[in-house]
């Protein structure tokens, strides 16, 4: 063998190595199962968008369908979900979703935590409290109703305003008038487990959030230690109005949560 082919024998076989050595841990460390959990007053739907990049990507994509009833009964339904889970996943959250995850994050087929425009709550915080601490531009109106047995909904007049002012006007409209009544008790029902403080986070955060404030998210994340990102000028609904956005952020925990 002359030097120059074995140059080139040796080139090869290290390039055969490092390639080989650099998919190898893609492939083992790749998460492919993704369930997505809803926040107060809307229902799973909002999250087709996100959905149906997800599965374009080849991800497994499971929605939870919360009854909003009480902070433990959407704890139970999460983990229902998570029970049907063939392997690893990420589990994601909007919203009060935030605080269903941290809650039922400790199952151990998560792997990752995504919260998009969402509640971090630590042990024995409340979303309530945390409101009070930096509040939103919707709680210091009378835009959240209350129904004389315990169960808050947004005002159908200004819910495209203060929840989702960057959707067509027709879809938030349509959310406004088949919004889930939310039992007020989950809002004030302190968690007991953050799972953010034993697996790795991710946050986005939307900077014309209206019903979180932005800077509550903000510090969310930087006690969490979460990966953030940031969608200038998106509203609450940023899981509807930016799915391109929030896809990404959800496939990079995907790709990252084992590392």
């Amino acid at each position: 063998m002359t030097l120059n082919s074995l140059i080139v024998h040796l080139a090869s076989a290290a390039a055969f190595i490092i390639l080989g050595g650099a998919a190898d841990p893609v492939v083992a460390t790749s998460v492919k199962n993704i369930v997505l959990v809803h926040g107060a007053w809307v229902d799973g739907s909002g999250w087709k968008p996100v959905y149906e990049i997800l599965t374009k990507d080849g991800y497994n994509v499971s929605v939870v369908q919360e009854p909003l009833t009480s902070l433990e009964d959407d704890v139970a339904a999460t983990k229902r979900i998570l029970d049907l889970q063939q392997g690893p996943c990420i589990l994601v959250a909007h919203s009060y979703g935030g605080t269903v995850i941290t809650e039922a994050g400790t199952d151990p087929h998560v792997v990752g935590l995504v919260y998009i425009a969402a509640h971090e709550p630590d042990t024995g915080e409340t979303e309530s409290t945390n409101g009070k601490r930096f509040p939103s531009a919707t709680s210091q109106t009378n835009a959240i109703k209350k129904t004389i047995d315990g169960f808050t909904y947004l005002d159908p007049n200004t819910f495209a305003k203060d929840f989702a002012a960057d959707l067509p006007r027709e879809i938030a409209e349509f959310e406004a008038h088949s919004q889930m009544l939310t039992a007020a008790k989950v809002f004030t029902t302190p968690v007991t487990n953050p799972t953010w403080k034993v697996k790795p986070s991710w946050t986005l955060v939307a900077t014309a959030d209206k019903i979180i404030n932005p800077d509550l998210e903000r510090f969310y994340a930087k006690r969490a230690h979460s990966h953030k990102v940031e969608v200038e000028g998106a509203s609450h609904s940023v899981y509807e109005s930016h799915p391109q956005e929030v896809a990404a952020l959800i496939e990079e925990a995907a790709q990252h949560a084992h590392k």
